[in-house]
């Protein structure tokens, strides 16, 4: 029998990662909770502007998702190398292991999960995030990794994007981050103003808001292209390196700000040409229409009721017999 049981007694146990980050949970259940609310009084809308009605719906609740949730994902560049490499510090343990670098806009998070999991007598399975938001110090994030005794992959990848780090990428990423999470953040207010506009309806305007949002999505991915652009360190493991490229973040933000693009010269392109159509997809012809109907028929001549028409019809000689004879 060994002491402390073959482990070393200033190790913590594994860090087991959670599959998704609890804000996503919160934000995309938000965001079913009323699209199930509008589908629930979607038999009420009645005629052809069903359809159009449940498109607009969809659409501004997934582009709304989108800008809301990117804010908080972590896989804006992301990078796997398979790797035989040291487990621990003060240890000669060798293990395989998958080592993966995550950069999000408010930090990095490295994984090591072994090949397989289960290795001299642990389970090698973590997900490590240091954050350098404004509200976070990345350098005290990763001193308490060393004092945690957190694995070497994991530190040595960490090490790079230090202050302190000769890589000098710290700066540039932390930053980048910073200002594309702000555009970000004007894009979702934007966004609600595009909603507000085209409920009201002012059609044009939307369109116009709608442009913005798109612009400001595609001003953050040139924020972080500039950082991901700059020279970096090699991350190398024995002979394997670990390169990183951009991420499903990177490309969702990029196809949702093409849409929103392609949504807002559409209005605005049928408000110009083809304003009628324009109004049909937003279901206002049919309550213009309305409106039209009932106006016609308040102008129309009050018929008289057959009580005053029979009235009228007496001779007055008959009349005045009839009155004669009460008299």
């Amino acid at each position: 029998m060994t002491l402390w049981n073959g482990s070393f007694p200033f190790y913590p146990g594994t860090n087991a990662c959670f599959p998704f980050d609890i804000k996503w949970a919160i934000i995309i259940s938000v965001f079913l909770s009323v699209l199930a609310t509008f589908i629930i009084i979607l038999p009420g809308i009645r005629g052809r502007g069903r359809l159009f009605w449940f498109l607009r719906v969809v659409m501004g609740l997934f582009v709304g998702a989108v800008v809301l949730t990117i804010q908080f994902t972590r896989d804006w560049e992301t990078g796997w190398v398979k790797a035989n490499t040291s487990y621990k510090s003060f240890s000669r343990a060798m293990v395989k292991a998958n080592i993966g670098l995550h950069i999000g806009l408010a930090g990095v998070n490295v994984t090591l999960v072994g090949n397989p999991v289960n290795q001299i007598n642990e389970t090698i399975n973590y997900n490590e995030h240091f954050a350098w938001s404004f509200d976070a110090d990345y350098d005290h994030s990763y001193g308490e990794g060393l004092e945690k005794g957190l694995p070497s992959p994991i530190l040595y990848v960490a090490e790079k994007f230090t202050t302190q780090s000769p890589c000098g990428v710290h700066r540039q990423y932390r930053i980048s981050g910073h200002y594309a999470s702000l555009t970000l953040w004007m894009a979702f207010c934007t966004w609600l103003i595009s909603i507000l506009l085209f409920s009201m309806p002012i059609l044009l305007y939307g369109g116009y808001m709608l442009l913005l949002t798109a612009a400001l999505m595609l001003f953050s991915l040139l924020f972080f292209f500039t950082a991901r652009n700059t020279p970096k360190c090699p991350i190398q493991f024995g002979p394997a390196s670990l390169k990183t490229d951009y991420g499903g973040s990177f490309w969702l933000t990029l196809a949702t700000g093409l849409l929103c693009l392609l949504l807002g010269l559409s209005v605005i392109i049928l408000n110009s040409v083809q304003p009628q159509k324009l109004k049909l997809v937003f279901n206002l012809d049919e309550g213009k229409r309305k409106e039209e109907e009932g106006q016609d028929k308040s102008y129309l001549p009050v018929e008289p009721s057959s009580s005053v028409q029979d009235v009228l019809m007496v001779p007055l000689g008959e009349l005045c017999e009839v009155t004669a004879t009460q008299l």
